[in-house]
């Protein structure tokens, strides 16, 4: 099922550039083996960018499975994607 943005509790940006030919499976390994957290945690979102800068999937855990959602974003550049190695977190 699809849920509202409104449940949303956290937002995660991965920095730095992750194949976008990953799947559910290594997104979500990554989520847990390089950042410690849990992919399963309701209401939370990971995004990640890949090498070009007009592109992000997001993962979230939705209770009854992952939610994968990909954009390409036209011409337009996403502006985290110069920030490396690190991990941001938005609280809106």
């Amino acid at each position: 099922m699809l849920n509202d943005a409104k449940d949303l509790q956290a937002v995660y940006i991965v920095c730095g550039y992750t194949d976008l030919r990953k799947g559910i499976d290594s997104l979500s390994n990554i989520i847990s083996q390089t950042y410690g957290m849990d992919p399963f945690q309701p209401g939370t979102l990971f995004m990640f960018c890949g090498r070009k800068t007009d592109r992000i999937k997001a993962l979230i855990w939705e209770g009854d499975g992952f939610l994968l959602c990909y954009k390409v974003n036209g011409k337009s550049v996403l502006p985290f994607t110069y920030l490396k190695n690190k991990k941001h977190k938005n609280r809106g």
